[in-house]
């Protein structure tokens, strides 16, 4: 096939009085033949599929050859027949995704662990950039936060719990730094491993998520540096992006890894909806090619099964209709964060305009999963941004009026915290905002709630919300449901 191809280029090219092809890849799941005029370095030809390159098992995972002044590589793009992958999870099937994100661990936040950013001593430490940049034993301490926040009882807990996934977020800065950045880049990813073989232990699948982008992708203290958004200024950014990807995809499409590990998730939160001009458009670009690299450069000579995780960069679902579709793609996931806290309509509002809200979304989620897996990767019982720092180290919430152009709404003390002030009527609410989302949520593949556990926000906390009675053990046919 391979020769096919190239003898029908070679042909053309001579009849322009050019030197014979070259191929290389293009990121993107696909290969480009380029080169036939190294006098002016320019591509005459299209995109070729790699089901066309020897070694390389066709699929119809593979992305058709784009039209090109090329008739030939037209002509023989259905010539060679599909494989169907499958993953180690059926993110299409009946058995749904109940997960929790395993957060403030290798990506530490002020709100989930504020004592780790307290200690320190210094209000200029707001983020993982300015703890490294300002923090002398930054390293030590992290250390001992990544030893000690999480362990392997932890995964018990989890499985215990009756939940099944784990979504685990980690920075860029744990595998490249090269551009000078401060952030402490230690042994970050060898926790990652160390908690895909816990979770292989108790029976948990993993999704991977690469939390924070060179750049940052939305300018919020999770993405490791809290200011601007400069992730779209440099094309280097997505370059370094996609080289921590194809690290990732190698080491997990091994058998070591590859039954656990059953997402890698490109970008968490690009915000798509704002940031430089070029957001949107460098954004998909690079799902392209994360796409590229985690199917084709993971397993030499053939196609790894690893989920590709996307997000909707908060543009909404209906928003991605017939982006990657299949057949040229194959196992791809749409992951949409739903929270009704950060804005002062949203914490001021009733109840009943809550739910409202919430289930609201069922229909969005259903008609997705028709065209992309779709899971919500993150979203809370908290019906307010009270939790300490959650909008920010120093900053208050809008729901006690504490954040800067907000209006007083009611009392903080009550809403969070270790839980032990709740009232009953409180945590009834809190357990009826569960049982109400999961049930929306799996109008699609299922849902992964942040976050396992915190220090101080019961609020936003499984662990806590399991012992304090508002999130059951018992996830199927939830009850209270308000919807």
């Amino acid at each position: 096939m391979l020769a096919r191809t190239l003898l029908a280029l070679a042909t053309l090219a001579g009849a322009f009085g050019l030197p014979p092809p070259t191929i290389a890849y293009s990121g993107d799941g696909q290969f480009i033949i380029q080169k036939v005029d190294f006098n002016r370095n320019k591509t005459i030809a299209g995109l070729v599929s790699p089901a066309y390159l020897p070694g390389a098992k066709s699929t119809s995972a593979a992305p058709k050859p784009a039209k090109s002044a090329i008739p030939a590589v037209d002509a023989v793009q259905d010539a060679t027949p599909a494989v169907t992958l499958t993953p180690a999870w059926d993110y299409g099937g009946s058995k749904k995704v109940r997960g929790v994100n395993i957060g403030g661990w290798l990506v530490a936040e002020p709100w989930i662990t504020p004592s780790l950013f307290d200690n320190t001593g210094d209000n200029r430490v707001i983020d993982e950039w300015t703890f490294g940049q300002y923090v002398s034993d930054a390293k030590s301490r992290l250390q001992k936060h990544w030893d000690t926040w999480i362990t392997e009882n932890d995964f018990s807990q989890i499985a215990a719990a009756g939940l099944n996934h784990v979504r685990i977020p980690i920075g860029y800065w744990a595998f490249d730094t090269s551009a000078g950045e401060p952030y402490v880049k230690g042994s970050q990813y060898s926790y990652l491993k160390k908690a895909i073989g816990w979770a292989s232990k108790h029976n948990i699948k993993v999704m991977v998520d690469l939390h924070g982008l060179p750049g940052s992708q939305n300018g919020f203290d999770n993405s490791g540096r809290k200011g601007s958004i400069t992730w779209p200024n440099d094309s280097n950014n997505s370059a370094r992006a996609k080289k921590i990807l194809t690290t990732m995809a190698k080491d997990f499409a091994t058998a070591q890894y590859n039954n656990t590990v059953t997402i890698i998730q490109a970008a968490n939160e690009p915000f798509m909806v704002g940031g430089p001009s070029n957001m949107q458009s460098y954004t998909k670009q690079f799902f392209r090619d994360a796409y590229g690299t985690i199917r084709y450069d993971a397993v030499q000579g053939a196609q790894s099964n690893i989920v590709v995780g996307l997000h909707d960069g908060f543009e909404g679902l209906s928003y991605w209709s017939g982006f990657m579709p299949s057949p040229q793609y194959q196992q791809v996931l749409m992951d949409q964060h739903i929270y009704t806290v950060f804005s002062p309509q949203e914490v001021s509002q009733s109840k009943s305009s809550r739910f409202k809200q919430i289930c609201s979304h069922r229909n969005d989620i259903k008609n997705n999963q028709g065209n992309l897996w779709t899971v919500i990767g993150e979203w809370t019982v908290a019906p307010t941004d009270c939790a300490k720092y959650l909008n920010g180290r120093g900053v208050g919430a809008r729901y006690d009026g504490s954040y800067p152009g907000s209006s007083y709404v009611g009392d903080c003390s009550t809403k969070t915290g270790d839980g032990s002030n709740f009232s009953s009527s409180y945590k009834a609410f809190l357990a009826q905002m569960f049982a109400t989302q999961i049930s929306v949520y799996e109008t699609g593949s299922g849902w992964i709630m942040w976050t396992w556990k915190t220090e101080q926000a019961a609020d936003w906390d499984y662990q806590r919300g399991l012992a304090g009675g508002w999130i059951p053990k018992k996830l199927d046919n939830p009850s209270n449901v308000q919807c």
